[in-house]
């Protein structure tokens, strides 16, 4: 069983930055690729962005591009999410998750083990 605890979410003014963590326990985190999605009141939960077992692979959502950040440290257990040059539509509860394997993807299907989230908002 893999249990997975977010942090540093909270509250900023447009254009600033926020670094979320998300902790994992069980040994097999290390080996699994990891993924961070959102979900903004109303919508869908969206794909944010993803990163492979041994961070050798990554993959984010256009809407992200160039301001954020996936990066992991296997000897932590954790996985981060930089969010740099934040925007009112970027609020949301962010949430992390375990992929099915050692890859990273798009789709929230592909992912195991999800954590609770952490609320993200940005204002104008």
């Amino acid at each position: 069983q893999v249990q997975l605890v977010e942090s540093g979410g909270g509250l900023v003014q447009a254009g600033g930055s926020l670094r979320l963590s998300c902790a994992a326990s069980g040994r097999t985190f290390s080996m699994r690729g990891m993924g961070w999605f959102r979900q903004a009141p109303g919508k869908e939960r969206e794909f944010v962005a993803a990163i492979s077992w041994n961070g050798g692979s990554t993959r984010s959502a256009d809407s992200v591009k160039g301001r954020f950040t996936i990066n992991r440290d296997n000897a932590k257990n954790t996985v981060y999410l930089q969010m740099n040059s934040l925007k009112p539509e970027d609020t949301a509860v962010y949430s992390c998750a375990v992929s099915k394997d050692s890859n990273c993807y798009t789709v929230s299907n592909f992912y195991h083990y999800w954590g609770q989230g952490t609320q993200v908002t940005v204002s104008s």
